[in-house]
């Protein structure tokens, strides 16, 4: 029973660690963001899912301000976490998480909008009882864009 629970924890723990970094994206907390990962994260975009050559990668906790920081250029954000799934291996875990991306964007010309369907495939690690990304690749699926 006390496995149960334990794994039952660790899973509510995981899942939160996911949404506290959809809500710090939409919230502009870059360091808050940053404090969910190792110091020696593995960060990496790919903007085509399909594609072999990821668009960025970063490899330090540190480094990822400036991703992070760029959703400044947007007026406003969403992020709606989908699906998920998580293996758990004692203090790691894998998991995959799907989400919807919506980003606007205020110009002369209107509201512009972009959605990303996006593909989070996630390496997490207990530290101290506490979970954190310890690799988180973004697959970008689809791209959708719209103006009002």
């Amino acid at each position: 029973m006390e496995n149960v629970q334990q794994e039952t924890k660790d899973r509510l723990a995981i899942r939160e660690l996911v949404d506290n970094y959809a809500y710090c994206a939409d919230s502009r907390d870059a360091q808050g963001q940053m404090a969910l990962f190792t110091e020696d994260t593995h960060f990496v975009v790919f903007m085509d899912s399909k594609s072999d050559t990821p668009t960025q990668v970063i490899h330090s906790r540190a480094d990822l301000f400036p991703v992070f920081d760029n959703l400044n250029t947007y007026h406003a954000t969403m992020h709606f976490n989908g699906q998920s799934t998580v293996q758990l291996q004692g203090n790691t875990a894998t998991g995959i998480t799907y989400c919807r991306a919506h980003h606007l964007t205020l110009t002369d010309d209107g509201q512009h909008f972009m959605v990303a369907t996006i593909r989070y495939k996630d390496k997490f690690v207990k530290i101290n009882e506490k979970w954190l990304f310890s690799e988180r690749i973004l697959l970008v699926d689809w791209i959708e864009q719209g103006i009002r």
